[in-house]
């Protein structure tokens, strides 16, 4: 076990480690550290504590020193110039008709980096571009290319739910998000409706993934046959995931009734863990199955499935946050 300190350099940025050298430290306080890309001002926001080796990217530097008033005046300095750079920058662009957006500046603490996020479709020849730079800010510049996830982060926003974006306000890197953690939630498959405001999948629909993914597996599906608790056999209609309630429809006197019942009465097959590539009754489909059901679907259906299938190679190419400095 190692004794460390948290520090974090941006609004839901990745958490670095760092050794205290004998100064107790309190969340919120504000550190002097060296790092990859030289000195910066950050906070601290796990204060003193023993994590085990196997956490920590040896070697492990210590902080420099607690930030003091000066330090706190000097990164709102920085912070002032940030804006000066980004419009400098912005204007250089344009006059070497680039095809790129820029998203933020960023200066190190000892002035000694500019850092230039920006998003582009793809591969930018920006050398003439960084020499500009060069020449007015007299420091080291870099451009970095970050991908939608990342312009979300970074700039912020408000989420259909009405709350701030969870990138930006604690989600220190992106969790793998999948169409069928939609499925799972009963969620409609609507692109426009499971997509965030950087037009990839949301990411909050990983929070509850693992809860409905059990839930469902106590449940039959749609259409299958249940036994109900008064020895009655019944054709599942519909199913409340979180309340574990079936409603099936079955026979009596001749006549059909749709009764609910809970999950725990009735006898059925349950579902296997892993199932790939099923219909809608559990059974396994051939490729000449899912050309025959694609056939059946509108134009619209087709429409959607062919930007969820976009959805998901963009959510594999996306990959990890190029923010962070490993």
């Amino acid at each position: 076990m190692t004794m460390v300190i948290g520090v974090r350099f941006r609004t839901a940025g990745k958490i670095y480690y760092f050794g205290p050298k004998d100064i107790e430290f309190k969340r919120g306080d504000h550190v002097i550290v060296e790092t990859a890309r030289g000195v910066e001002y950050g906070t601290v926001v796990l204060p003193n504590a023993e994590v085990e080796d196997k956490k920590i990217t040896q070697p492990l530097k210590n902080v420099i020193r607690k930030a003091t008033s000066d330090d706190d005046e000097r990164e709102k300095r920085n912070r002032e110039k940030e804006k000066d750079a980004y419009k400098v920058c912005q204007e250089k662009i344009l006059k070497h008709g680039l095809e790129m957006k820029l998203i933020n500046a960023e200066y190190t603490f000892d002035n000694n980096k500019v850092l230039f996020y920006f998003t582009a479709d793809g591969r930018v020849d920006f050398r003439e571009l960084v020499k500009d730079l060069a020449g007015v800010f007299r420091t080291r510049i870099e451009l970095r290319q970050v991908g939608v996830r990342d312009e979300t982060k970074i700039l912020g926003g408000m989420g259909i739910c009405g709350r701030p974006l969870c990138c930006h306000s604690y989600l220190s890197d992106f969790a793998p998000v999948s169409i069928k953690m939609a499925k799972e939630q009963s969620l409609s498959l609507n692109p426009t409706k499971i997509s965030g405001i950087c037009g990839r999948l949301m990411c909050c629909l990983q929070n509850e993934a693992e809860v409905y993914e059990e839930l469902n597996r106590k449940l039959p599906r749609i259409g299958d046959t249940v036994t109900t608790p008064e020895g009655l056999k019944g054709e599942v209609r519909e199913t409340n995931v979180l309340k574990q309630l079936v409603k099936a429809v079955v026979e009596v006197d001749d006549e059909k009734e749709l009764r609910e019942y809970a999950v725990s009465e009735l006898k059925f097959k349950p579902r296997h863990k892993k199932e790939k590539d099923e219909d809608g009754k559990g059974n396994k489909q051939g490729k000449k199955g899912r050309n025959k059901d694609k056939d059946k679907k509108s134009n619209e259906e087709l429409k959607e499935e062919m930007e969820l299938e976009e959805l998901e190679r963009l959510e594999q190419k996306d990959g990890r946050s190029k923010l962070d400095d490993d």
